[in-house]
């Protein structure tokens, strides 16, 4: 799969402050595979947004990837989202932001982190739904 044409930033620091951010997503990402609190797919989506500004090899290399790549690729290609994964993301989400406005006393935050929640969900909610029979193609 070819990277989008995205220019790579000129500078060297941001660059590498690029490449440093992203492999930092990337860690993330593959712990989130483990550890059903830590989301995956959008420390991915993180991880290749940075490499397609830093390094076209990297960014290659995360969406080519035999077990990372699928995590990412229907969703770059505009394909969607599968319902099993709108749902664990959605559910995983609010049961944090849950937790999160338990322990947080402050009437601010905890506004704040509805909100947020709230409207990443109906983001989640509005992206396509990827077709079961699509899921089935790839096994």
């Amino acid at each position: 799969m070819a990277h989008r044409d995205i220019q790579q930033h000129r500078n060297p620091l941001v660059r590498s402050a690029l490449l440093t951010a992203g492999w930092l997503a990337v860690a993330l990402g593959v712990i989130g595979i483990f550890l059903p609190v830590l989301p995956t797919t959008p420390f991915l989506l993180l991880a290749a947004a940075c490499f397609v500004r830093s390094s076209r090899r990297f960014y290659n290399w995360l969406v080519d990837h035999p077990h990372l790549g699928p995590w990412l690729r229907d969703y770059l290609e505009g394909n969607g989202i599968p319902l099993k994964g709108k749902a664990y993301a959605i559910a995983t989400m609010w049961v944090s932001i849950g937790i999160s406005c338990w322990l947080v006393p402050l009437f601010w935050a905890r506004i704040g982190m509805l909100l947020s929640a709230s409207l990443v969900s109906l983001y989640i909610l509005r992206q396509k739904t990827l077709p079961v029979a699509k899921i089935d193609q790839r096994r």
